[in-house]
């Protein structure tokens, strides 16, 4: 099997192209032999780039435990650079399915590569019980949520997918392999979440830290960076115009006021490519 291993800002997958390779029988076993970075390839998960009836192409993304996910902010950015790149579609833009619909991306070329790519990520998720969670009310702003015997302030979003919010001093203080799982799994999040700890500097400026549902501690989540903007907007920390720093690398960030999408912009970076033997 021919894989391409890409990253955006540090978070890495391995990709597979199934317009030209077979799809895998198991892609959820196979996400979490090639995650492994000492025994497989190494990433944060496994992306299929499949065939669509409705857009250029189809994104599957599975997370290191092999669970799938219905997004990946990061992912699609790579997803768009390898659609142009290798040739499946030569389009500035480009409409790719995902678990949360069709998305549009725009790409920035240069030297006949994609180096950025801006992704209308569509409208942020408010309501509790579709992000999910068992949180009352018409939104979860600063909510109390009790785990391991402390107390934290939680805004909850859906990008596609499940996201909390946690606003702190010092982002670089938190003991993310400590507070994470339990926060994860806690049980007012019926399909997990994923927990981003969030240091304000200025009303267009935060620094953030992910704990990522299935796979851990990574170096950036882009879904979570779009979540970040929408719940700085809802606590009144932030603007709706936000440039995350993230351990990986920078996100640009846009909640518009006009259409009520979420538009984020960020590089795509392939790596190398190789045959997967198994």
């Amino acid at each position: 099997m021919r894989f391409t291993k890409m990253h955006g800002i540090g978070n890495d997958y391995v990709y597979v192209n199934c317009f030209a390779e077979k799809m895998p029988a198991d892609p959820a076993a196979l996400s979490i032999k090639v995650a492994d970075r000492h025994f497989g390839i190494g990433g944060d998960g496994l992306i299929l780039i499949c065939p669509s009836e409705k857009a250029d192409a189809r994104m599957r993304m599975f997370n290191a435990d092999g669970s799938e996910s219905e997004m990946c902010g990061n992912g699609l950015r790579c997803v768009a650079k390898y659609v142009y790149d290798h040739g499946i579609a030569r389009k500035p833009r480009l409409q790719l399915e995902t678990g949360r619909g069709v998305l549009t991306v725009d790409l920035e070329v240069k030297n006949d590569k994609v180096a950025r790519v801006r992704v209308n990520m569509g409208e942020p998720i408010l309501e509790p019980a579709r992000i999910p969670t068992t949180f009352g009310g018409t939104q979860v702003v600063d909510a109390p949520l009790t785990v391991g015997g402390q107390t934290y302030a939680v805004t909850c979003v859906s990008m596609g997918n499940p996201h909390a919010v946690i606003y702190i001093p010092d982002a670089a203080a938190v003991p993310l392999e400590a507070v994470g799982p339990g926060l994860e799994t806690a049980p007012v999040f019926p399909r997990r979440a994923n927990i981003h700890f969030v240091q304000v500097h200025s009303p267009n400026e935060v620094t953030m830290r992910t704990w990522e549902r299935g796979s851990g501690i990574t170096l950036a989540c882009g879904t979570g960076a779009c979540g970040v903007c929408v719940a700085g907007v809802l606590t009144g920390r932030t603007g709706r115009k936000l440039l995350a720093h993230l351990p990986g690398g920078d996100l640009e960030l846009e909640w518009s006021a006009a259409d009520n999408n979420v538009y984020m912009t960020g590089p795509a970076t392939e790596v190398f490519s190789g045959d997967w033997a198994d």
